[in-house]
């Protein structure tokens, strides 16, 4: 990328978050060799909407998603992370479209990116001490600061481009 800026650059952590970021994989690696995650695209057709989450941690939106615990499924986790960051119940299974390395987050972490179209919403999502906001978002008006890979794992899914092995 000569001459260019970098997309991801301004999602990177710095300070408090950066160290905290990089001490909660320090964590993982002591404690799982390899780590395995879950995101969810939550796709409401009747209005053509995603839905999105903010950390109060991280910075941009993305799908709402976290780390597989042991002894749990992917679907266990998907469902338990969806819960927890939306208050977003599955009423039929999800479709897992695609396994990414993250690369960028550990030299050992992967995601399984489900397309979930099947849901109900108990109660919208109110801030708290993970999730900053909470919305479901038109496919063609998307926050200015949605994370380059949320927007590369939406073209996959609904531009017909091919996903990549890479998160």
């Amino acid at each position: 990328m000569t001459g260019a800026t970098d997309p991801e650059k301004a999602f990177h952590q710095a300070g408090w978050a950066g160290l905290r970021a990089r001490l909660f994989h320090l964590y993982f690696l002591l404690r799982r060799p390899m780590t395995l995650g879950v995101r969810g695209l939550v796709y409401d057709r009747a209005s053509n909407t995603v839905f999105l989450i903010r950390h109060t941690y991280v910075p941009g939106w993305q799908l709402p998603g976290g780390g597989v615990e042991t002894g749990e499924t992917l679907l266990e986790a998907l469902a338990r992370e969806l819960a927890e960051e939306g208050n977003i119940a599955l009423t039929a299974p999800p479709m897992l479209k695609s396994m990414h390395f993250n690369r960028r987050s550990s030299r050992r972490d992967h995601v399984g990116l489900y397309l979930i179209e099947a849901f109900s919403q108990t109660a919208p999502k109110l801030s708290d001490h993970e999730i900053a906001e909470a919305a479901f978002f038109p496919l063609d008006r998307l926050p200015e600061d949605t994370t380059p890979a949320t927007r590369r794992r939406i073209a996959e899914i609904f531009g017909g481009e091919q996903a990549s092995v890479y998160w």
